[in-house]
């Protein structure tokens, strides 16, 4: 019962913007579950604005740093989209080797180690390793999304997951919602994308078997 009298409180003491940037988050992670460009222009709105209440209500400058990053990788990834594909055309789903994989853990584990270690020797930030792994994977997995790489979202279930927990300890009950939303989505795009690049990839092994035939006679 107390959770829940926090999540309301929280929720009535939300601004305008921040209602408006949720919506429009939630908009985009839909849209780019369906593998839709459009979701680009609803996260270049929703960062938009998330950066202007860090700075403007919150204070938050290197959090609205981090939402400028992803207003300008929200345009590269509208373009990388739309004409990064074959002839300059849509771009496939694609997926990550193994040992690309093995690079981005290893560099993103060093790396949410390094920020931890900073913010917890040097500043009052809490859950500090908590928050630098979901701060490094967030950025790793918008690599991944940009360039259309069906392994984002495995990324983005675990840093939602992640993100769940981390919001709840911290008091943070509607945004730990919101993740539990993100997760959900995040699983359901994972399971989606997967469908349609067993298709392509099965539609592509089709083609070159009709053509190894046809070379035949």
């Amino acid at each position: 019962m107390e959770a829940l009298n926090t999540l309301y409180e929280q929720a009535v003491a939300l601004s305008w913007i921040d209602w408006v940037a949720t919506l429009t988050a939630l908009v985009y992670v839909f849209l780019a579950a369906r593998g839709n460009i459009w979701c680009w222009l609803w996260g270049i709105i929703s960062c938009s604005l998330w950066a202007y209440a860090s700075y403007a209500f919150y204070e938050l400058y290197l959090d609205a740093l981090l939402q400028v990053f992803y207003v300008v990788m929200a345009v590269v990834g509208w373009y990388e989209w739309a004409y990064s594909g074959k002839g300059g055309g849509e771009a496939p789903i694609r997926r990550l080797a193994w040992r690309e994989h093995v690079w981005v853990l290893l560099g993103g584990g060093a790396a949410a180690l390094g920020f931890g270690y900073f913010f917890d020797a040097y500043t009052p930030a809490a859950a500090t390793y908590w928050d630098a792994g979901t701060t490094v994977f967030s950025v790793l997995a918008t690599f991944l999304l940009v360039r259309k790489v069906l392994d984002n979202w495995a990324y983005w279930v675990v840093v939602d997951a992640v993100y769940v927990g981390l919001y709840a300890s911290r008091g943070a009950y509607l945004f730990a919602l919101l993740m539990v939303i993100y997760t959900a989505i995040a699983a359901v795009a994972l399971h989606d994308w997967w469908r349609d690049y067993q298709l392509r990839v099965n539609s592509g092994l089709s083609h070159e078997q009709n053509g190894a035939s046809g070379r035949q006679y």
